[in-house]
């Protein structure tokens, strides 16, 4: 019986030739532009331009601007603020370097002691002030955020206003507590008494003040 045998060595086998690999300089690379950035930014800045057209609209005619404390207050809260507020008021919330941008050169800038932390605005568009700023005391009543969450300040006429001197813009008389007085202390034509009262209420309290001087140094001269 034969007996045969197979090769204890098989034929290497040629190496595959290897493959070039050519790599691509960076430089050569199409960049992706940041344009998410971009147009972020452009919203962003849009955005703030739109607030601070928007503050100075409402100072338009406005006769008082107060600053509210609102951290800590819930949009539902404050929409309930807004609700509560009468037609010639409007509270906005934004933020004090827009609102400061806005009221800058005007004499609304005496509001800037008060442009620190979180605050909304209210612009009042009505002489009768008492009325606008009730709201948001009986608000803070019924919240318990006396303390938290108070009148920052507040401009009327060119004056600035603190947090402690709200009494006297709480307490001012309204256009018909003026008349009331105005009808009872005036004398004169009926005519005169006519266009006095056509005025602003301020003005006729300018007036009332001068007549009430007035009989003052009549009764010091008799």
């Amino acid at each position: 019986m034969e007996t045969s045998f197979l090769p204890t060595t098989l034929p290497t086998a040629k190496p595959l030739p290897a493959f070039r690999t050519h790599a691509v300089a960076a430089s050569k690379l199409p960049q992706q532009r940041p344009r998410r950035c971009t147009i972020r930014a452009a919203i962003t800045r849009g955005r703030k331009e739109e607030t601070v057209t928007t503050v100075r609209e409402q100072l338009e005619g406005c006769y008082l601007l107060a600053g509210i404390k609102y951290e800590g207050l819930t949009v539902k809260q404050l929409q309930g603020i807004r609700d509560a507020l009468p037609e010639t008021c409007r509270l906005l919330v934004a933020k004090n370097t827009l609102v400061g941008k806005a009221i800058e050169g005007t004499p609304w800038e005496a509001l800037k002691p008060c442009m620190k932390g979180m605050n909304a605005w209210l612009f009042v568009h009505t002489e009768e002030v008492p009325a606008a700023l009730k709201p948001y005391r009986a608000f803070q009543k019924e919240e318990r955020v006396e303390e938290t969450n108070d009148f920052v300040g507040a401009v009327f006429e060119g004056k600035f206003y603190g947090p402690g001197d709200f009494k006297a813009l709480e307490t001012m008389p309204s256009r018909a507590e003026v008349y009331a007085t105005l009808l009872g202390a005036l004398q004169g034509p009926a005519t005169s008494l006519v266009a006095t009262l056509q005025a602003p209420a301020r003005d006729v309290v300018a007036v009332l003040s001068a007549y009430v001087r007035k009989l003052e140094e009549e009764a010091g001269a008799a």
